[in-house]
């Protein structure tokens, strides 16, 4: 299942790396897709729906990124 998201903070390819790496070590998230362009559009695809807020625990360890649900 793919689901849509805004990741706010991501500037450059570093961050990209750095919040992939992070969310994909969650064990029920399969791939991330993060995009410069628009900034911060994110495409992850999970094996069942996380909530945005377990995903931002996830990210939690790293500072300066917030994620949100985008319209499908």
């Amino acid at each position: 299942m793919k689901q849509k998201f805004q990741i706010n903070g991501i500037g450059c390819g570093g961050c990209v790396a750095r919040v992939k790496k992070t969310l994909e070590e969650h064990p029920s998230i399969e791939k991330v897709e993060i995009f410069l362009a628009p900034k911060g559009a994110t495409l992850i695809t999970m094996k069942e729906v996380l909530s945005v807020a377990e995903l931002q625990k996830q990210l939690s360890d790293l500072d300066g990124y917030t994620i949100t649900e985008t319209n499908q």
